[in-house]
């Protein structure tokens, strides 16, 4: 079986000077949990090529981050992403779309990526995906017009953690208000930026960076344990 993670190319906000992009722990953590049990992995972002990692999550104290962003060939894979026209879904049990700031303005609106997970969760696959990662899902239509998020439970980045993360005047909209205009049952945890997660059959989600190896977990729960 396969897994396909989907990472942003966009890394600039409208006005801050700093860089956005990739939340590196939202890949490497959830990385490490599927590398554990020898998942072959492919990287895709919505241009294909180089995936920015924003500046202020390079937190190298962490044994995961640093493990990974010292390991050529992991950085190898992450400078030369595929494109979305280069998979073909049938090839992938699991689709799971990393956040970073950077997603909410590549993510929405990437119909390619949509088809993608439309086909992969059709297939019976599974779909994942983390905090702002879930701007990902916004748009995706099942084959019968429905949105895949659709009255499902899910979770994703919080209008407080949004706030107390002062990005509130760079960011295109708030991620949880947009996930219940579409339709979703959004949940979150009662304090912001702890572990929290929300499954709903094949569909598991995680609200911040500190949730993207619970995601990995569960997801190889569901997939290898039911």
């Amino acid at each position: 079986m396969k897994a396909l993670i989907v990472c942003t190319n966009h890394n600039a906000y409208p006005t801050k000077s700093g860089k956005t992009g990739l939340w590196l722990s939202e890949l490497t953590h959830f990385y490490d949990e599927l590398a554990r049990h020898r998942i072959q992995m492919d990287l895709v972002s919505p241009l294909g090529g180089k995936v920015p990692i924003d500046e202020r999550s390079l937190d190298l104290k962490d044994e995961t981050n640093r493990k990974y962003y010292e390991d050529p060939a992991f950085m190898q894979k992450l400078e030369n992403t595929l494109k979305p026209s280069d998979i073909k879904p049938a090839e992938y049990r699991l689709i799971y779309f990393t956040g970073g700031h950077g997603t909410m303005w590549d993510f929405p609106d990437n119909q390619e990526l949509q088809e993608i997970t439309r086909q992969i969760y059709e297939n019976y696959g599974m779909v994942s995906a983390v905090c702002h990662g879930l701007s990902g899902l916004l748009n995706v239509k099942l084959s019968d017009g429905t949105p895949l998020i659709k009255d499902k439970y899910l979770t994703g980045f919080s209008n407080i953690e949004e706030k107390l993360v002062s990005f509130v005047s760079e960011v295109p909209f708030y991620l949880e208000d947009k996930l219940q205009e579409n339709g979703a049952n959004y949940t979150k945890s009662m304090i912001p930026f702890v572990q929290y997660i929300e499954v709903d059959e094949r569909l598991v989600t995680g609200q911040n960076p500190n949730s993207a190896r619970k995601v990995g977990r569960k997801v190889l729960e569901e997939m290898f344990d039911k």
